[in-house]
């Protein structure tokens, strides 16, 4: 297996049909997983949604060199470890960052490939926003917003869409550059233990996966 930085335009069909979140994010840095010249994930790195993020993280002074891995996406058949393969290798080419990234509770997920991959763990944070249930699916406002449903709320309540309240998401800090390390605002915790749930979705074939040489 190697990783190589590819095209953001390549991840989207990851993004739109495997990702749980099915819809565009932020990308800045996006890399490629490849199995025997074969692209068998995807991770990107994007700007936080607000800048509250990078000063939480490291204060106002240094909140832009903060990026977030925002989207992380592998086949069902890929090797064993491969996430953890494509994560690591591609912090190799964010040496001037420091990454945030979350995972997140409402699916299940307690952030096992970033504990694999040296990742601090923060404690976790609860989003203010609800979740709507859509399509059978429990759906973010910034989704629904994506969308064009400019007020989530009162179009659930027009149309009798069950919502809740969002689960924790765990949050994850890695300094790229070792020396912003100092300035993390958060105390590091123990990482958090339990089951993770994993949520099937049809491998992505893509006509142009092939690695170009």
């Amino acid at each position: 297996m190697t990783v190589k930085p590819i095209e953001s335009s390549i991840t989207d069909k990851w993004l739109l049909e495997k990702h749980y979140a099915r819809r565009k994010c932020s990308r800045s840095f996006c890399f490629g997983l490849f199995n025997d010249g074969v692209l068998d994930g995807i991770v990107t790195y994007g700007q936080p949604a607000s800048p509250q993020v990078g000063r939480g993280f490291v204060g106002e002074e240094y909140r832009n060199r903060v990026i977030e891995l925002n989207r992380l996406c592998v086949n069902e058949k890929a090797p064993k470890n491969a996430a953890s393969f494509l994560v690591g290798r591609s912090l190799r080419h964010m040496k001037d960052w420091v990454i945030v990234s979350y995972a997140d509770g409402a699916m299940g997920h307690v952030g096992y490939i970033y504990q694999a991959t040296n990742f601090i763990y923060v404690g976790a944070a609860k989003s203010h926003d609800k979740e709507y249930l859509v399509d059978g699916h429990w759906t973010h406002a910034r989704s629904l917003v994506s969308r064009g449903i400019t007020a989530p709320t009162a179009w659930a309540k027009e149309n009798n869409i069950e919502t809740r309240d969002p689960a924790p998401k765990h949050r994850y800090v890695f300094f790229g550059d070792k020396k912003l390390r100092k300035h993390l605002k958060y105390d590091p915790q123990p990482y958090p233990k339990g089951d993770t749930s994993r949520y099937e979705c049809e491998d992505i074939v893509q006509e142009n996966q092939m690695e170009m040489f």
